[in-house]
């Protein structure tokens, strides 16, 4: 029964409640099980079984009651950036260790608001900054697939950063998961898991209460087994927040309305500078296949040009660390988490920092703290604002030409091998966002959504980027590639 009720999605469970075929404790129960079932694959950093059995009891007196909300009874995972009340909260770092906050981020308080419980707080590169969920300080998460159908015993990652929710939400350890993307942390991880992953517009979700990497960057956003059930988390995720200045105030669609659409009359931009140089072969044929099925569903495709695409990935890795190095400058040891004793107020300063942030943590504080000092400033940060602002230029340009999606790759390749490019220069783990970075370089929403598998039987996944504010064109688009290719599981090995 543990598989057969987790295995369900969260269209399902919901319908499921409904007809009474099961209740929300037997599900959580079930997810419990299989969540200590699963500590091979170091998804959670802690988990809250006590709370989730309550939170399901009550579910289950409101379903009876005929009070039951969007999300009733629904078991989610929740990434430990976002600050749940008095739960382990650290971003994955050490230098927060022991902390729990006494208030609860926006986007939680919404999503239990609309009856979801926690499972726990998932897994991932430390303070969101890393691609293959090896930088955590709980060690790496591993990705539920395995090359071969399962034949490989080789460990792959499961993306990043949010690589404890994709690799959650692939192997049935939650029903959906809570995500952040910064420079592609949604959907890179949802590729290279076989999930579904949408960063919204930026100022679509709110970011208070969730630990900053790159304010003008961050924005939350679900993983999840289907495009309905992204639609269905986003919908209570979404709105506008007072608490937040960026928050944007405009009245939150109907998501799920959008499935079924179609892609009629729909004109989908296919921009020739993602055809990078060395891209492989099934990368280049997934990006084909994916414009068959939306030219089969009534799509029109438009060749278009993004020009100053080559530039996005250096002036993000200018942009992003700099606003870390400011965001990161209050972990100090004086007010919570880790704290190292010295000689006086400054050497405690610098053995706290030195001992809780790890490597890569480390050496983006060291790269945005150089480009921001008064003799490169204006050389490093100022320019890359610059061409952030001609790449935001060239997507409005082509949807002012009536462009209403584009159709890219999501990422340059299926997951890689845990260890494989850690010992690379930071520069290869880097690439791999090479396709997500515009869309956050130009606060666009965007989508990655499972679309085939590789020659070692990975999962590939295709990326949508659409207008600001428009994610119902890239969940009409998105269920067309779903409903094309089919929904994608791990063979069972953990």
């Amino acid at each position: 029964m543990t598989a057969e009720l987790t295995g369900l999605s969260i269209a399902a469970l919901r319908d499921g409640y409904a007809k009474k075929s099961f209740s929300p404790v037997e599900v959580v129960d079930a997810y419990v099980a299989a969540v200590d079932g699963a500590k091979a694959l170091n998804a959670y950093v802690a988990t809250t079984p006590d709370r989730a059995r309550a939170d399901a009891k009550a579910s289950e007196e409101r379903i009876s009651a005929g009070t039951a909300r969007p999300l009733e009874g629904i078991p989610l995972g929740i990434k430990d950036l976002f600050a749940t009340e008095g739960v382990h909260t650290q971003a994955a770092s050490h230098i927060l260790d022991g902390f729990k906050p006494f208030y609860e981020s926006t986007i939680t308080a919404r999503l239990f608001g609309d009856g979801a419980t926690m499972l726990g707080k998932l897994n991932m590169d430390e303070f969101a900054m890393g691609s293959s969920n090896e930088t955590s300080f709980y060690g790496p998460v591993v990705n539920p697939w395995r090359a071969g159908g399962g034949s490989s015993n080789a460990a792959l990652v499961p993306g990043g950063s949010s690589g404890g929710s994709s690799a959650a939400v692939a192997a049935n350890l939650c029903a959906g998961a809570t995500a952040t993307d910064t420079g592609g942390s949604i959907r890179q991880p949802a590729a290279f898991t076989g999930t579904v992953g949408i960063k919204p517009t930026y100022g679509r979700c709110s970011r208070w209460g969730t630990v900053a990497f790159a304010s003008s960057l961050d924005q939350a956003g679900p993983i999840a087994r289907t495009v309905r059930d992204a639609a269905i988390m986003l919908r209570s995720m979404a709105g506008f927040d007072p608490k937040d200045s960026t928050s944007a105030d405009i009245p939150v669609p109907d998501y799920e309305a959008a499935i079924g659409r179609g892609m009629k009359g729909k004109r989908i931009g296919i921009p020739k500078e993602y055809r990078v140089d060395g891209m492989p072969e099934e990368i280049e044929a997934l990006w084909a296949k994916g414009r068959a099925m939306l030219a089969d569903a009534g799509a029109e495709l438009v060749d278009i040009s993004l020009p100053h695409t080559k530039y996005a990935l250096p002036a993000y890795y200018i942009v992003a660390p700099a606003e870390a190095s400011s965001n990161l400058a209050r972990y100090d040891g004086v007010r919570y988490g880790l704290r190292v004793p010295g000689r006086d107020v400054i050497s405690m300063y610098e053995n706290t920092r030195a001992a809780g942030f790890g490597t890569e943590v480390k050496r983006r504080i060291m790269i945005g703290t150089y480009v921001l000092s008064a003799g490169y400033y204006d050389a490093y940060y100022l320019r890359a604002q610059k061409v952030r602002t001609l790449i935001k230029r060239d997507f409005e340009t082509v949807f002012a030409d009536g462009i209403d999606a584009i159709l890219t790759p999501a990422t340059p390749s299926s997951a890689f091998g845990v260890g494989e490019m850690s010992k690379a220069s930071p520069i290869e783990m880097y690439l791999n966002d090479i396709f997500t970075v515009t869309a956050n370089m130009a606060g666009l929403p965007a989508m990655a959504v499972p679309a085939g598998l590789d020659g070692r039987q990975l999962p590939l996944g295709l990326q949508l980027i659409g207008r600001p504010f428009e994610e119902e064109t890239l969940f009409a688009a998105a269920q067309v590639i779903e409903d094309a290719a089919g929904t994608f599981s791990p063979k069972r090995w953990w």
